[in-house]
């Protein structure tokens, strides 16, 4: 009988015979069972650095990027024709409303303005003698009544010429700034021909766009912070908050008011506006030492008591309320926790770990 039948014929005795001596091999040596498939080994302690943080009051703002603009822009124009005679105030100056700034060449009103006022006074004389005579019969009161049609026309004649008289002295409508003289001396202009801009920024209008998820939070009358390029920061109000979003942005126009009465702010530069909505408390951390879990959410590690007089590593999530370039101030951990601020690279939530100098690169 060759080797190949025989193991065919006693496998089953075979796999008894080894079963047994591998059991007796067990006994023998006092080996432990293999673990539960499944079932992680316990991770060894990991040495970490621990910083104790404290929450303390900070207010949840927000954030928004915008400009500044004006109160109000307006640009004066022509009321009659006329050649620039003079120009009455510099640019860059300030002006008052009814303060003339540009004076137009009379050229022959007023020789137009003495023939109206003669001719007035001869309709005033013909007037004056139809009535008398106004009572005698229907041709005479109707003689009347042309002498007084004659008389109001004389009348607004001259008023016509006296406005446009008084028209080629050009004044600003409002307080502000010369920004721009438009037309000079010797330049002749036409009815709504512009002659000069007048800005005026005082107040100052901080525009920027409310994000759509807490555009509730904002109200008029509410206080704001506006910092401007040079690090400058005035105290404002939110004037208006548009109650349609746009409907690309799905952003909410926002306008706070800041005052500027030296008028030594300009208009037209970038600024940050800080509206405080709410008072948390929140803890201020290195940006460092935040994370993201498996489901993408924000968070810090921290070393809590397990109960058996050691220590073991949380992931907490976070929420991050404001930051600087050094501090990110957040909420969702507790007004004391013990932050894992050196390792915590090398640990998972759920390890044990214990407080020590964690060196770099090592747990």
């Amino acid at each position: 009988m060759n080797t190949t039948h025989w193991l065919s014929r006693n496998a089953g005795r075979l796999a008894i015979v080894l079963g047994v001596l591998a059991l007796l091999a067990w006994v023998l040596t006092g080996e432990p069972e293999p673990a539960d498939e499944g079932k992680a080994a316990r991770s060894p302690t990991v040495t970490v650095g621990l910083t104790t943080s404290r929450a303390e009051p900070v207010e949840r703002v927000i954030v928004a990027q915008g400009h500044v603009e004006p109160e109000q822009v307006v640009r004066v124009r022509a009321r009659t024709d006329g050649a620039v005679a003079e120009t009455l105030a510099d640019e860059g100056k300030a002006v008052t409303a009814g303060q003339p700034i540009v004076r137009l060449a009379m050229d022959d009103r007023q020789a137009r303005l003495r023939e109206a006022r003669a001719a007035q006074r001869q309709a005033q004389s013909d007037y004056d003698a139809a009535d008398r005579l106004a009572d005698q019969g229907f041709q005479a009161r109707l003689a009347a009544e042309r002498a007084l049609a004659a008389l109001e026309a004389s009348r607004a004649r001259v008023a016509a010429i006296e406005l446009d008289i008084e028209r080629t002295r050009i004044e600003t409508p409002i307080d502000g700034i010369l920004d721009r003289q438009i037309a000079r001396q010797g330049d002749f202009i036409s009815v709504g021909d512009p002659v000069a801009e007048i800005v005026e920024n005082d107040p100052l209008r901080a525009v920027v766009r409310i994000p759509q998820h807490r555009v509730r939070e904002v109200a008029e009358g509410q206080t704001a912070r506006v910092t401007f390029l040079d690090g400058e920061t005035r105290e404002g109000t939110v004037r208006y908050v548009s109650v349609t979003a746009d409907q690309e942005t799905r952003t909410f126009l926002a306008r706070v008011s800041v005052a500027n009465p030296d008028r030594d702010l300009p208009a037209g530069t970038s600024v940050t506006v800080e509206i405080p909505v709410q008072e948390v408390r929140a803890h201020a951390i290195s940006p460092a030492l935040i994370a993201q879990d498996e489901d993408g959410r924000l968070g810090v590690k921290v070393a809590e008591p397990d109960g058996e007089g050691g220590l073991r590593a949380r992931f907490v999530p976070i929420e991050p309320v404001r930051a600087n370039a050094e501090r990110v101030w957040v909420t969702g951990l507790p007004d004391e926790a013990r932050l894992i601020s050196t390792g915590q690279g090398f640990v998972r939530d759920g390890d044990a770990v214990r407080e020590g100098r964690a060196e770099d690169g090592a747990p």
